[in-house]
């Protein structure tokens, strides 16, 4: 069975070359003076004959097949056809250059032995009509070819640790070949053989025979290496390590020569040795760089592994190893800086200050690594190139965001095709500097997979007592990231990782209020849109009430971003009018945005037309800032099912139970009858289905609602709430207090409900923010319900 696989492997193999390259009956001759070139061998040429530089000609101007035959004599210049060997090897012709002294350099590479019909010379050019000799391959294989086989293999090995130079990738390829005859052409191609000798090999078309062929030369090769290291050993003795060293390269110099490499890599090399000298290097990593260019010297200039050191040294060299920027903290300078950037976030900016001075003090302490959290369009990115600003510091930026490969951040290993550094490094080499502004975008929505886990590689990067000796697996070195500043951002907590969370100081950065956002509007995003668009304030001028309008009526949100984009839209159809070369000012107020803005939006947000019976306005948290929602409680004839639509999660869904078990359990304080639950379903909905919504922030609107509904007295539409509740009736404290209080403020809700213990969340807001609304802090759902509702119930 065996034997019937690798036959049909080999008759597919051999198929499958056939169907590669199709030889022509007739073809152009290079004639060869002193080399054999057997096939699947890729050897450079010099060509320098008439006759042989016209075939190279025609050779690429048509298929790059060219017929490489041996003469007989090697003295002989232009040789006849009794004078040259009648079988030879089909090459094509892989790269040519034109050399300065009128001759070529061709790099070949042998596809196929073929034996000579005929030849034509017209004194021009050699032409050939050839038959192709395939290889007669046993019809099974016995004990003994397979002995064979096997023996040269060692044999062939063995001269390797005689020291002879064979490239490893030459054993690699001799390893898994299985077919006799392929095996015997590669092995012959790399051993110090006669012509004549040569020659019977590429004639002999049985493989069997061919490879016994080579065997005997082996062996005999194999003895003059043993003689040769006899020698060799008894005079190695009398020379010491750096005679010897010395003795090599000149030697190596001498072989370079001949190949005609020596021009091609030497100056290279040179112009590597003297940047190892410039650069300054730590120990591990100038060791490792010269470990790789005493490996490039003894490589040819064109095989594929020398590219791949080139480019790590090229890697290794251009790092900022010892290159540092010069530290120039003022805080007076920097805090001019975050408030000409930045408007309000007063908090954020105060701690980024503490955070200056604590390194303008100490230089050497590392402190915590700053992750900013909050809505997009809210100032994340701009705070770090800020703080890049203030501390005179080159600033890098990369987006984490859907990364899933640990090899992004670790880089990949130099054995993968197309290896690079892993994304820090590739940012650090941008940055000419080892200590910018680090930040690194989307945190939170880092992914996983079968690649590894990019948030562990992450722990090693940010945490100030590791990363100092950073191992990117494609430098194979440690480099120092301890001088450089991270700042991460992220829009949510939760799916951030607790150990990566862990290596951060979190700073919460919430939404804007009305008046900032009319504020940043004037100083940063319409001055930025009129240059843009090739405006001036003598073209364009939005008053206050239409930026206010925009606010409220077009791109309600956390941040800024779609306020900016609107402005843009705005400036854009001016720019277009003043392009038709009508130049007087155009204002933009509330009369006429609608113009140029189109209608407004409606958004979820606003308040209800009218007090209405069973519908509660309650408050959100959002990743991307606030929302209020509006919970609507119908009762419909039934069996007591409750109903829950609206894409409620699970903890919302038992917020509701809960909420409806407080009722049954209060119904005798309301005047409910205890048969009306069993009459009705009660049907709880939040619009929007689309959009998921889960917490128990929900549980005192839900209870509102449903003492609405079957009271049948309407909830004022002024009045938002949020809190959790218990069975008992109990209000439990709830988080996001600042971001739902802006949200209410937004819609102009004048009353909230909030659990008491929350009393102390409104720290965060200003004076400012709180101006106009009346807080109502509760302890239990019946005070709630009461103030909630147009007439006390409890």
């Amino acid at each position: 069975m065996a034997s019937e696989k690798h036959e049909n492997q080999k008759k597919k193999q051999k198929e499958a070359d056939d169907e590669k390259i199709n030889i022509p009956e007739s073809l152009p001759v290079l004639v060869l003076r002193d080399i054999v070139v057997f096939p699947y061998m890729i050897v450079p040429l010099y060509v320098g004959r008439s006759k042989s530089k016209k075939a190279v000609d025609k050779a690429l101007n048509s298929d790059r097949l060219i017929l490489l035959l041996t003469q007989k004599e090697s003295h002989v210049e232009d040789p006849k056809e009794e004078e040259l060997y009648m079988v030879g090897t089909v090459a094509l012709i892989v790269r040519m250059l034109k050399l300065p002294d009128g001759r070529m350099r061709v790099l070949v590479q042998g596809i196929s032995r073929v034996k000579i019909k005929s030849l034509h010379d017209d004194g021009k050019i050699i032409l050939a009509k050839t038959s192709e000799m395939k290889d007669k391959e046993p019809k099974a294989f016995t004990l003994k070819n397979k002995a064979l086989i096997k023996n040269v293999r060692e044999k062939f090995e063995q001269t390797s640790k005689l020291g002879k130079q064979i490239p490893n990738e030459i054993f690699v390829i001799t390893e898994n070949i299985e077919e006799p005859g392929k095996l015997g052409d590669i092995i012959a191609a790399n051993l110090d053989l006669k012509i004549e000798d040569s020659q019977k090999i590429l004639q002999e078309q049985n493989s069997m025979k061919r490879l016994a062929k080579v065997y005997e030369f082996l062996t005999y090769e194999l003895e003059m290496l043993n003689v040769q290291n006899q020698i060799n050993l008894k005079a190695q003795g009398e020379m010491d390590k750096n005679q010897r060293e010395y003795f090599l390269r000149q030697q190596l110099k001498a072989i370079q020569k001949e190949l005609g490499e020596d021009s091609e890599n030497a100056e290279e090399i040179k112009i590597y040795l003297k940047k190892v000298e410039e650069v300054n290097l730590p120990e591990l990593a100038k060791k490792e760089v010269k470990k790789n260019i005493d490996r490039l010297t003894k490589m040819h200039p064109d095989s594929a592994e020398s590219g791949v050191i080139r480019n790590y040294l090229d890697w290794m060299l251009e790092l900022p190893w010892s290159v540092s920027t010069k530290d120039n903290i003022n805080i007076g300078r920097a805090k001019s800086i975050l408030n000409k950037d930045h408007f309000g976030l007063e908090k954020v900016k105060d701690r980024i200050l503490e955070y200056l001075s604590v390194r303008k003090l100490t230089s050497k302490a590392h402190g915590p690594i700053l992750c900013f959290v909050g809505p997009p369009g809210v100032g994340k990115t701009s705070l770090g190139k800020s703080i890049a600003r203030a501390l005179n510091k080159r600033f890098v930026r990369i987006s984490l965001g859907g990364v899933r490969d640990e090899a992004e951040i670790r880089g990949h290993r130099r054995t993968y095709v197309g290896a690079l550094p892993g994304k820090i490094i590739q940012e650090i080499k941008k940055a000419e500097s080892n200590n910018p502004v680090f930040m690194m975008d989307e945190v939170d929505k880092i992914g996983t997979d079968f690649r590894g886990d990019p948030s562990s590689a992450l722990l090693e990067v940010l945490d100030p007592e590791q990363n100092d000796t950073f191992a990117d697996h494609y430098l194979g070195v440690s480099f120092d990231l301890s001088k450089v500043l991270f700042i991460t951002t992220a829009n949510m907590l939760e799916p951030i990782q607790p150990a990566f969370r862990d290596r951060m100081e979190i700073i919460q950065i919430h939404g804007y209020t009305e008046e900032e956002k009319i504020e940043i509007a004037r100083r940063h995003l319409i001055p930025r849109q009129e240059e843009q668009n090739g405006l001036n304030k003598k073209l364009i001028n939005f008053t206050n009430g239409a930026i206010q309008m925009m606010i409220s009526q077009y791109t309600r949100e956390a941040g800024v971003r779609n306020l900016e984009r609107e402005i843009g839209n705005i400036c854009r159809k001016v720019a277009h009018k003043v392009a038709m070369g009508e130049k007087r000012i155009c204002k933009i107020t509330i009369r006429n945005l609608e113009k140029y803005a189109g209608p407004p939006r409606l958004f979820k947000d606003q308040l209800l037309d009218e007090n209405t019976v069973g519908v509660a306005t309650g408050m959100a948290w959002t990743p991307y800032g606030g929302d209020i929602l509006f919970i609507e409680v119908k009762l419909i004839p039934g069996k007591g099912k409750l109903i829950l639509t609206g894409s409620l999660g699970d903890v919302m869904k038992e917020s509701a139970s809960a909420a409806v078990s407080f009722l049954k359990s209060n119904s005798e304080k309301l005047g409910i009858k205890q048969e009306k639950f069993d009459t009705v379903d009660i049907h709880i909905h939040i619009p929007e289905g689309g959009i998921p919504k889960d917490g128990p922030s929900a549980g005192i609107t839900l209870t509102t609602a449903l003492c609405s509904a079957f009271l049948e007295i309407p909830v004022n539409r002024e009045i938002s709430m949020t809190g959790e509740i218990t069975l008992r009736g109990k209000v439990l404290p709830v988080g996001g207090i600042k971001e739902k209080v802006l949200a209410a403020r937004r819609a102009g809700i004048k009353k909230i409900i909030i659990p008491e213990k929350n009393k102390k969340d409104l720290v965060e807001l200003k004076e400012k923010d709180l101006k106009g609304i009346n807080f109502v802090f509760v302890k239990d759902i019946q005070e709630a319900v009461n103030i909630a509702m147009l007439k006390k119930v409890f």
